[in-house]
């Protein structure tokens, strides 16, 4: 938040520019030609109160980075000078391409969105309060554009950029699956394989296991021709892989989406699309012959890291599925299984973030035939939030294998009652369904005024607490009780 000497010294020279006799310049509407943009300069954050036109990049070059003579101070136009907080900026240039591949990066603190249609859509749009960020898109263009940069500045810093740059592409066919073990990985750039960038490969002779980071979050990852920006890529890996008959197990991993197809990208033994950190799924099949295999991976924004291994162990149990549900108190957890002869017992496992597992219960086998059983735990502690769980299925041998990992979402309802509404021994009183902790009882007046504070260290299930309201007079106030996210608010009137 803005201290109040700075926002006194904003008010007093927002107020001393508006004062001034000036006469903005610009139409508002022209657009910069020769890679020279025109930049029309709002005093508001919503493109009202125009001020005047800027120019930027050269004619030669229409690329930019500009922080408006840096925070808290005046930026002049041709027209009227602005002061540097709360302001916004819309710069317009045409720009004809030739045929080809192109990447846009434009960067901002806080707001920022690009069209190249004259702002009927935008290809980058991150229209929101932020410090400094960029965002890049590829795209095949030819012709003529009238491109639009949007950008607004609420508090604090204040920059934008922007660059586009003929872009890079890889020549090899993306269709050729490795061999030997050793993958072939086709890199994009864009979340969705959309432009090409080259060629690389991951296992070893005799092992196609790998755990790939990109060389890191914001950083330029090489490939057989062009690099590609560590944020907003994609992956295709192909391997063709002969496997002897038997049972395997597949694990990948990813952050953020991942996918595992044994037929070519037919149909996914895997699927795991979406926006996530890091996360680990498994998968077993039944396997013969030769398959193609591909591994498919996009990175959004975060960090990045994707990751296979292949284990050939015959399973203890045919794991037909594994659930849970929730009714507020505890998670009930349930499997069903076939084929159990030689199982031994599970082990439910327990995560807050699907990484770092312990060890819950465990539950004997005890079908000891082929036919199929169900079998249950109840977690009487879940945490608050998402729960994540898994299970080691174990056979008399000591052979064993993971059931996908598996999460619940655990919401606590708590009911908490503030009593009596009318107070005339000088206490109100509290209690809770469940336990509650670190919680702050405050006493308003009817002006919003805070006249008493209390924190509770915590109170157990069912316990009632009686809370001395000290040196208040007869009326009526505003009790509010906060504990983390929660909030109870409850009138009362106090009477003597």
């Amino acid at each position: 938040m803005r201290s109040l000497p700075l926002l006194i010294l904003a008010i007093i020279l927002s107020l001393f520019a508006h004062a001034q006799t000036c006469t903005p310049a610009g139409d508002e509407t022209s657009y910069g030609t020769s890679n020279t943009w025109i930049g029309y300069i709002y005093d508001n954050q919503d493109f009202t109160n125009y001020s005047g036109y800027v120019n930027e990049g050269t004619s030669t070059n229409p690329n930019f980075d500009e922080s408006f003579g840096g925070d808290n101070v005046s930026y002049p136009t041709n027209g009227c000078s602005i002061y540097t907080e709360t302001f916004s900026a819309r710069y317009k240039l045409i720009k004809s391409f030739t045929a080809g591949q192109y990447q846009f990066t434009v960067g901002a603190d806080d707001g920022y969105r690009l069209s190249i249609d004259g702002g009927a859509t935008w290809i980058i749009d991150r229209w929101g309060d932020q410090s400094y960020g960029y965002t890049t898109y590829a795209t095949t263009l030819g012709g003529t554009y009238n491109i639009v940069l949007e950008y607004y500045e609420n508090g604090g810093g204040n920059r934008v950029s922007f660059s586009v740059d003929t872009l890079c592409l890889g020549t090899e066919d993306q269709s050729i699956y490795g061999t030997g073990d050793v993958w072939k990985g086709y890199i994009y750039n864009g979340t969705n394989f959309n432009n090409y960038a080259g060629l690389v490969t991951e296992g070893l002779p005799g092992n196609p296991n790998f755990d790939e980071s990109f060389g890191g979050d914001y950083t330029f990852y090489n490939t057989s021709a062009c690099g590609v920006l560590t944020e907003q890529f994609s992956a295709r890996y192909r391997l063709q892989k002969t496997f002897a008959s038997g049972d395997y197990i597949f694990t990948a991993g990813g952050d953020d989406g991942y996918r595992l197809s044994m037929d070519g990208g037919n149909t996914w033994l895997i699927n795991s699309w979406a926006d996530q950190g890091y996360a680990t799924s498994m998968a077993s099949a039944t396997l013969n012959g030769t398959y193609d295999m591909v591994l498919e991976y996009y990175e959004n924004a975060g960090g990045n890291r994707l990751s296979f291994n292949i284990t050939g162990s015959l399973l203890p149990v045919k794991l037909l599925g594994f659930d849970g549900k929730t009714d507020n108190k505890n998670i009930s957890l349930s499997w069903k299984v076939s084929s159990e002869i030689n199982a031994d017992y599970y082990q439910v496992e327990k995560s807050a973030d699907g990484i770092a597992f312990t060890v819950l219960g465990k539950v004997f086998a005890t079908a000891s035939t082929s036919a199929g059983k169900t079998y249950g735990y109840p977690d009487a502690s879940p945490f608050s939030g998402i729960n994540f769980y898994r299970l080691r299925m174990v056979d008399k041998d000591g052979k064993y294998s993971y059931s996908p990992v598996i999460k619940i979402i655990f919401t606590e309802k708590k009911s908490v009652s503030i009593f009596p509404s009318v107070i005339d021994n000088g206490s109100v009183y509290i209690s809770t369904s469940a336990e509650l902790k670190n919680g702050l009882v405050e006493l308003f007046d009817m002006t919003g005024k805070k006249l008493q504070q209390i924190r509770l260290a915590m109170l157990a299930t069912g316990q009632v607490t009686a809370l001395p309201l000290i040196n208040i007079r007869s009326g009526t106030y505003a009790l509010i009780l906060k504990s983390g996210a929660d909030l109870k608010a409850k009138q009362i009137i106090i009477v003597k």
